[in-house]
This record gives structure tokens, sequence and C-alpha cells, in this order.
């Protein structure tokens, strides 16, 4: 399998696992914000999302939503975008 292929791979599961979170709010912030950004995700950003998918849902909820703050150790450019998301306006 060559590299590109790989990488799609990747790329496909990372998406799948966004859009199936468990809540749905979850699925719909996650799943929209990998749609919008996961085809231009550096082999880096894609392992800081990697990581990010680890994370419980109600974590990264308070913190998307800003209810708690975000924890140094998770503070991240890929944490900022999906931060930032939330308040995309959808085109």
């Amino acid at each position: 399998m060559s590299d590109a292929n790989r990488q799609a791979e990747r790329r496909g599961r990372l998406r799948f696992r966004s859009w199936h979170r468990g809540t749905r709010e979850m699925d719909l912030l996650m799943g929209s914000f990998a749609d919008a950004h996961i085809g231009t995700f550096t082999p880096a950003q894609l392992g800081l999302y990697e990581a990010v998918l680890e994370l419980s849902d109600p974590d990264l909820y308070n913190w998307i939503a800003g209810i708690e703050p975000l924890p140094p150790e998770n503070d991240n450019e890929v944490m900022q975008m999906l931060c930032a998301h939330r308040f995309a306006k959808p085109d």
C-alpha cells in the first residue's frame, strides 16, 4: 500500500471516529470539524487529532464550550482549531 493510500485510509478512520463519538452533540461538532479540516492536516496534525479523539466527550465538550479551561497538556494547534470551529459560520 502506498503512503498516499495509507494517509487516505487514516483520514477516513479519523472521520468515522469523529462522526461516531457516542453523544449526538459531539458527533456533530467533531464530525463537522473533521469534514472541514482533516483533508488538509499534516501527518503531525493527524497525530494530534488522533490524541484529541482519545479524550472523553464530557471533557472535550467542557473545554470547547469554555465551561472549563483547556489544560496545558491538551493545548495545541489542533485543539485551538477545534475550539475556534465552534464559532465558525456554516458555508
